[in-house]
Order: structure tokens, then sequence, then C-alpha cells
């Protein structure tokens, strides 16, 4: 049962579904689940939309409080939903003491995410688990890209003057255009943060889509940084003007910030991909990043994007951790799933 379990929340047909819009109803009524989504292009900014954003944060951070205290994943469908989590995981190393060989570890970890032995007590020793994508500095793209071949993981550079965003906008350019020729498939972009205290609209919408014109083919993470937003009304309008811009993704944070991802904020950015798909017809992907540590909390996020996006979402596609320390957590309660015994963190190291 365990095994037919995991499997089944891994089929094809769990991760992907064909959708058919009827013509004649108003696209902006039609569940999401009933839609036929395309990917994100982008469309004009729309400074009225913009302007009509609300947030009831008490409401929210009720809402956000059910998350952890009313939804409860148990047994076979906890392990099976943890599995989930690390396909949708962006390990990542962006430290001053970074060196090749700790990213070509992290490749390695990348590619074997859990121990052989814990996979064949879950009788899953025949099934290819992965992380989704390995995320570095441009410095170590090559490097990861050796260590990523053959595999399907994704390769992601953090660029644009990242974690500030402060360099000049033409070397922010020259940077994603540097990684692009290098080979990264995504590009984690940070936004100036001025932009949004000033509610300089025009200005955030034209430089997210600077960078998406440099980005060319490679998909574009839009980094807020949340935790120095100062309130959720601003993480909703600047996550409304990234998507307008034409962002793949929008990421809460670059995990230097003092805060990082927060519930409450997960609920602003995904109610924001949820309206942006209801009026375009276009999905965005969503990605916390910094302060999720834990299987517990892992379970958390995929709830909520569960209940908040529906199943389109849960899958590396549209749906990604920034969460390299919580893989070990992971890997220890699979391990308590199969044998029944807690292990030592060091025994599950990541790179």
């Amino acid at each position: 049962m365990c095994r037919q379990r995991m499997m089944e929340s891994f089929s094809p047909a769990s991760m992907e579904s064909t959708y058919q819009m009827p013509r004649s109803l108003d696209a902006s009524l039609i569940p999401l689940s009933e839609r036929a989504l395309q990917p994100n292009r982008g469309v004009p900014l729309n400074l009225d939309w913009i302007d009509a954003v609300r947030v009831n944060t008490s409401a929210l951070e009720r809402r956000a409080a059910t998350l952890v205290t009313r939804r409860s994943v148990k047994k076979d469908w906890q392990a099976a939903w943890l599995l989930r989590a690390i396909s949708c995981m962006d390990l990542t190393t962006l430290s001053g003491d970074d060196t090749e060989q700790r990213v070509l570890r992290l490749c390695a970890k990348g590619r074997q995410p859990v121990q052989r032995s814990i996979l064949k007590q879950l009788g899953l020793e025949s099934f290819e688990l992965k992380v989704a994508a390995i995320c570095v500095y441009h410095t170590f793209v090559e490097a990861a890209l050796r260590g990523t071949e053959g595999s399907g993981i994704k390769v992601a550079a953090v660029s644009t003057g990242f974690p500030t965003g402060l360099s000049p906008l033409a070397e922010r350019v020259g940077e994603i255009r540097r990684s692009v020729e290098a080979g990264a498939h995504e590009i984690d972009v940070v936004i100036t943060r001025a932009h949004v205290f000033a509610a300089r609209w025009q200005a955030l919408y034209d430089e997210i889509a600077t960078f998406k014109e440099a980005c060319g083919r490679a998909h574009m993470k839009v980094i807020l940084g949340t935790g120095d937003l100062a309130t959720l009304r601003n993480v909703a309008r600047a996550s409304m003007v990234a998507m307008m811009a034409g962002a793949d993704f929008i990421k809460t944070s670059t995990g230097k910030e003092a805060v990082n991802a927060t519930l409450p904020v997960g609920l602003v950015m995904t109610r924001a991909i949820r309206e942006y798909a209801q009026q375009t017809g276009m999905s965005v992907g969503f990605k916390p990043a910094g302060g999720i540590r834990t299987a517990k909390q892992s379970l958390e996020w995929l709830s909520l994007m569960k209940e908040e996006l529906g199943d389109l979402w849960l899958n590396a596609t549209l749906f990604r951790f920034g969460a390299s320390g919580m893989l070990a957590d992971i890997e220890r309660q699979l391990e308590y799933y199969a044998t029944g015994r807690y292990s030592a963190d060091y025994r599950h190291p990541i790179a």
C-alpha cells in the first residue's frame, strides 16, 4: 500500500492534466482546475489593477494559522508528500566560501537525495528521485552543469546584484546574459525594493521586463525580498507587477533577509498568482525560500499550494522550495517511516 500510494503521488496522471475551457463562460469565473492555462508571457502594466490591491491582514493571518493546525498528513501519504517535496527542491549553495568541489557534491546529492538503503526499505529502489534544480552563483554554473549532466536537473544562477539588487542596471543585465550564455536554465533575479516603497510601478515593471528579455529562453524567478517590503499589500502589489512583466516564478526571498518565507506572505503571493491566472489565463510558479528547515514545514507549504492553487501547482514546473537545509530532516523522517528509528543529522549531509 505504501509503494502504491507513493507511486500514485508521482504518476504522470497526478502531475499533468488536459483542461478544456468553455468558450461561452467568462474566463475569470472558471476554476483554475478547468482551464487550459498557458505559460506566462506577461501583459501590459495595469495601474488600476495594482491600485485596487487590498490585503485584510488579520483575516489572512488567521487563515495561515489553520495550515499548521487543521491539516494533517499521516503515514503512507505523508511519506509520499515528503518525496514530492524533494522533487520540488532547489538545492542551493550561495556562500562566500563556495568551491567547485562543494558544488559538485551538492549536484551528487541532488541526483541521489535519499540514501538508496532508505528507498529500498520503502519499496522504491527502482524509483527515480531527484531534486528540481541546483542553484549557484554565476562562477559555478559550469561546474553545476557538469555535475548534473544527463540527470534532467536544472541549473539556476542567482543574478542582478544578488542579494541586494543595487548594482547598476547595465551590470545586472550583463550578469543575466553571461549566465545564460554559460548554459544556466534558470535565472533568479532581485528587484529594486526602493521601487516598491515609492510605488514606482512603471519603473519596477520596466526593470523586470528588461531582465526577462535578457533571460531569453531561461526561466526567470523574480525575488521580491518580502522580508524587506514592510507590508503585505506591498508584497501583493510587487507580485502583480512582476507577473505582468513576465515572471515565470515569483519568489519570496534571497534567504539573506532577517525575515524570509512565512505562510502569511505565501498566502498573499499564491492568491496573487490565482487572480493573475483567472484574469489572464497564464500560470506563474511560486518559490518560498529561506527559513524553511523541517519536514513538517514542507507539508505545510504543500498544503497551502494544494488548497490555494490546486494540484496543477504541486510539481516542480510551478512550485519550488528554496530550502536545502530541509532535505536532511526529510531524509530522517523517511528513514523513521521505514525503520521506526530516527538517525543523527550527520548521517544525512547535504554537501
